[in-house]
């Protein structure tokens, strides 16, 4: 399954518009006033269907995942001198390239889970991901969120 995630242009928080391999809306997710990055996913029938909040006084990056209002993981960036690392508390590990726009989701057993990809040359951001199992679109856009709001807090 491939999924297109846009930032919207010109919102007082942040906001986008994920589309699926048709074009077609599948998740709209809108940023909410808080502490640190609080934004709040919905379905394209508009159901709130999960949130990521970041959380705020920590050394490195950590975010919240919500799945209808019950916590059901975390997204930790991990040390790492030249390419940046994220854990999860599904046993997934995302590695980045050097630059940090391409990044690869991983299992445990090595099993790949996705790729995201941040597109170039457009005027907001904007992510290309390709997930193997439509079953982990959810997930994947959690993850996809958390990373791109980790780098705007740190200034890319």
């Amino acid at each position: 399954m491939k999924m297109r995630m846009k930032q919207r242009f010109l919102t007082w928080f942040d906001s986008y518009d994920i589309y699926d391999e048709d074009g077609q809306v599948c998740f709209t997710v809108k940023g909410e006033l808080a502490w640190g990055h609080q934004l709040r996913i919905y379905d394209a029938a508009g159901c709130p269907v999960g949130m990521v909040k970041q959380r705020v006084l920590v050394f490195l990056p950590r975010f919240d995942l919500y799945e209808d209002d019950v916590k059901t993981g975390e997204v930790c960036r991990e040390l790492s001198l030249f390419v940046p690392r994220y854990s999860l508390d599904w046993g997934w590990t995302v590695s980045g390239d050097f630059f940090g726009w391409d990044y690869s989701i991983t299992k445990e057993d090595g099993q790949q889970v996705a790729r995201l990809s941040k597109v170039l040359w457009q005027w907001t951001d904007t992510y290309e991901m390709d997930v193997a199992d439509p079953a982990d679109a959810l997930h994947v856009l959690m993850v996809a969120l958390s990373i791109d709001a980790a780098n705007c807090s740190d200034g890319r």
